[in-house]
This record gives C-alpha cells, sequence and structure tokens, in this order.
C-alpha cells in the first residue's frame, strides 16, 4: 500500500515547497487547459460555421451556466478540505467515510441540478434580457447541456478526492481524453452533421459523461485508504455535516458572485447580439487567464489542508506565500501576452469588426487588472484549506455581489456605454483585494485546527 500510495500522489508535508505545489499545480494547469481548449472550441466552431447568433447563445452561456452549478460544486468542495485534513492527520478511517459520503452527497446534487437546469433555464434566459432572435438557440444550448450536468457533478467530486490526496494526473488525463473527445464531436455534429447549437450541447454532455465514468472507475479500482467501494456509497451524517460546514460557504460564494455576474450579463444582452458576441469572446479568452489561478488555488487549498491537519503552522505560512506570488505573477504575466494579441485572437471566433472590437476592448480593460483577481482567489484558496471558508463567503458577498450590482445598477443608468460594464469587474477585484489583505495578515487562520 504505501509504495502505491507514494508513486501514486504527492505528499504535501514533507520536501521542499515549491517543487510540492508546482508538481501538484501543473498536471491541474494542463487539465484546466485542455478543458478550457475545448469550451472553446464550442464557441470556435458554432461562430464559424453556424453564425454570430449561434457564437452568441453559447459563449455568452457561462454566467448562467456556473450560476447554476457553482452552489453544487461548491458543496463538493467542502469534502476536498475535509478529505486533505484527515489525510494529514493521518485518520484513514474517518478520511475513508468522508470519501464515500461525498460520492454520495454528489450524485444527488447532480440529479438535482440536472432537474433544476431543465425547468430554470427558459425562465432565467428571459429575465436575463436575451435577444429575441437568440432565445431560441441559447434555450436549447441550456436545456441539452443541464441533462448532462449530473456527469460533471461526478466527475469533478471524483477529481476533488483524488486532487485532495496528492493525485493532480489521473484528472488530467481524463480531462486531454473528455477534451479531445468533445472537439471532434464539435466538428463531427456542427460541422459535418449542422447540427447547430444543439450538437455543440450535446458533445459537451457526452465528453463529460466520459470524464465522469473515467474518474468513478479510477475511484473504483484504486489501492489504499482512498478506494472506492459501491456497496459503501452513502451518508456518515457526522461527515457529510463537516462537509456542509465547509462546503455550504463555498457553494454560496460561487452563487452570490456567479448572480452578480448574470446581472452583469443581463446589461451585456441589453446591447445586442453584437455585444454578447464580443464579450462572450473575451469570456472563453479569459477563461485561459483563469487556468493557472485555479491551478494555484488547488494546490493552495491542499497544501494548507494537509499541512494544518499535520500541524505544520509554518510550512503551511510559507506555502500560502509561494502560492499567492505564484498565482499573481503568472496572470499578470498571461495578462499582459493577450493584452497585445488579442487583435487576432478575437477574430478566431467570429470575424465580425463590430464583435472583434468589442471584445478587445474588453479584454485591453480588464487584463491589467489580473493580478487583483488571482491575489483574491488564491488568499480564498488559503481560508478554505485553513477550514475559514466563510471569509471568502462574507468578502465575495460584499465585493463581488452587492457592490457589484450596485455599481451597474446605477453607472450604467447614467453611462449607458458598454465600456461602464466592462469597469465591474476590475473595481470589485480590488476592492476585495483589501479585506483579503487584512484577513491574511492576521494570521489566525493558521491556528483553526489547534
Amino acid at each position: 500500500m504505501a509504495s502505491e500510495t507514494s508513486a501514486k500522489r504527492i505528499d504535501m508535508t514533507q520536501g521542499p515547497i515549491w517543487k510540492c505545489m508546482i508538481s501538484f499545480a501543473i498536471p491541474v494547469f494542463i487539465g484546466h487547459l485542455f478543458q478550457q481548449l475545448y469550451n472553446t472550441a464550442d464557441s470556435i466552431i458554432v461562430g464559424n460555421f453556424v453564425g454570430k447568433e449561434a457564437l452568441a447563445a453559447v459563449a455568452s452561456s457561462g454566467n448562467l451556466i456556473f450560476m447554476m452549478t457553482g452552489f453544487f460544486m461548491g458543496l463538493c468542495m467542502g469534502a476536498g478540505v475535509i478529505i486533505s485534513r484527515y489525510l494529514g492527520a493521518k485518520d484513514y478511517e474517518k478520511m475513508k467515510k468522508a470519501i464515500h459520503t461525498a460520492v454520495a452527497f454528489a450524485l444527488c446534487c447532480g440529479l438535482t441540478l440536472s432537474i433544476l437546469g431543465l425547468w430554470l433555464a427558459p425562465k432565467l434566459l428571459i429575465l436575463m434580457k436575451t435577444p429575441e432572435n437568440v432565445l431560441p438557440l441559447s434555450t436549447t444550448y441550456f436545456r441539452i447541456f443541464f441533462f448532462g450536468s449530473f456527469f460533471s457533478l461526478t466527475y469533478n467530486v471524483c477529481a476533488g478526492i483524488l486532487q485532495a490526496v496528492g493525485d493532480s494526473k489521473s484528472p488530467l488525463r481524463f480531462l486531454i481524453t473528455a477534451s479531445i473527445t468533445n472537439i471532434i464531436l464539435d466538428l463531427l455534429f456542427v460541422g459535418v452533421f449542422d447540427f447547430g447549437v444543439a450538437g455543440a450541447a450535446i458533445a459537451t454532455v457526452l465528453s463529460q459523461m466520459l470524464s465522469a465514468v473515467l474518474g468513478f472507475r479510477k475511484l473504483l479500482v484504486s489501492e489504499g485508504y482512498y478506494q472506492l467501494h459501491i456497496k459503501e456509497i452513502g451518508f456518515d451524517f457526522e461527515r457529510l455535516k463537516e462537509i456542509l460546514h465547509q462546503g455550504i460557504p463555498s457553494g454560496i460564494n460561487n452563487s452570490i458572485i456567479s448572480i452578480a455576474n448574470v446581472v452583469i450579463q443581463s446589461n451585456i444582452n441589453a446591447f445586442g447580439d453584437v455585444a454578447m458576441a464580443g464579450c462572450g469572446s473575451y469570456s472563453k479568452i479569459e477563461g485561459f487567464i483563469f487556468i493557472p489561478i485555479m491551478s494555484f488555488s488547488m494546490a493552495i487549498t491542499t497544501f494548507i489542508g494537509q499541512n494544518l491537519g499535520a500541524g505544520n503552522h509554518e510550512r503551511a505560512l510559507r506555502g500560502s506565500r509561494f502560492g499567492v506570488l505564484g498565482s499573481m505573477i503568472s496572470a499578470e504575466v498571461l495578462g499582459g501576452i493577450l493584452w497585445f494579441i488579442c487583435p487576432w485572437v478575437i477574430p478566431l471566433f467570429n470575424d465580425d469588426p463590430a464583435v472583434v472590437a468589442i471584445g478587445v476592448n474588453q479584454m485591453r480593460t480588464e487584463s491589467i487588472f489580473f493580478f487583483a483577481l488571482a491575489f483574491a482567489h488564491a488568499v480564498s484558496a488559503v481560508m478554505r484549506g485553513a477550514g475559514r471558508a466563510k471569509i471568502p463567503m462574507y468578502t465575495m458577498l460584499i465585493c463581488w455581489c452587492i457592490i457589484r450590482v450596485t455599481y451597474i445598477t446605477i453607472a450604467v443608468r447614467y453611462f449607458p456605454v458598454i465600456e461602464t460594464v466592462y469597469w465591474a469587474y476590475p473595481i470589485t477585484w480590488l476592492l476585495s483585494c483589501v479585506i483579503f489583505l487584512i484577513c491574511y495578515l492576521k494570521g489566525d487562520w493558521l491556528h483553526t485546527y489547534d
């Protein structure tokens, strides 16, 4: 068992900090890169083979999708924190119960989300002021997408368990396989069979199903203390209580951010399909900036959870500093690169000059401030790993929801141009950084588990 475990996972409590975190983060980075590639492929293929209305329907989907899925994914994130903490403390019996409870919980959440998505998505699209010429395409895309959200949550909980025990390479393999599958199916369903946005949605669902099956199978065949046994999948209510204690704040955090972003998307929609297509194209490119941020964030959460669980306070502090700085530097460097190359990247989605102008303008407005986005997510990861998930929840509620919605509601009324919408993000990123910096410097998060 020992040899198998050491070969498959990274023990964050030993060895050089930079090596542990980078070794963990690189597979996560590559995995998210492939995931973003197949998300982007949907928009590029639809935008070129179908048109800007279809591109608007697909490329503008991210905020509503995350609003519907974010809460449930946040709940599943709580499982990773609990599992990594028990691993650091070497309490394998409780860890085993947490794993089986997390899987049972995710399966229930996935089924619930599929039903809610099919019912609510069309109604929400109307509330978001989706233009009439885009609404039928958006409705088709969302209904098919949410039918497959069960598989998305199943994969995410399996990947979260593997990452919590230090195995970030297996999820990488699954994402690469799913991404290649999705791109091939996109070209087949949209480019050859002319299924339009329905083909893009079906391709996504099938690729998510494949990644879910691979992740579930990996846990079933793993040897040692994180092996999944089908007969033991069920609720241990003490572990469920712990998962919910960590997961509910993360879920609320995701939801309030996405609700605010849906309000922003509604304002974008009011400017018409060109604005939807341009801003949607930008959002797909911004997703690549988010990859190093999320990679460092996952590494930070696992690192902090394992080391505080093992009582290694000084190591946890040094690891947090490395992770925060690494995330900020990588995000800002990539943002600088995209600032220069965006006039050649945006046309990949659609070459309409008006669409390109909007996408480039938004990129050059927001890319300068990606360091603030990275800092906020990195410190959030520190707090989650330390069991202080309520700190990011309240900070995001104030800055990324209340202030963001208030700004967009008032500012657009007096300055009714699309540029006003762009600034909602940098302003609220910077405000949240002030609060996160104060919370981080206090240092009491180091003693949560004492």
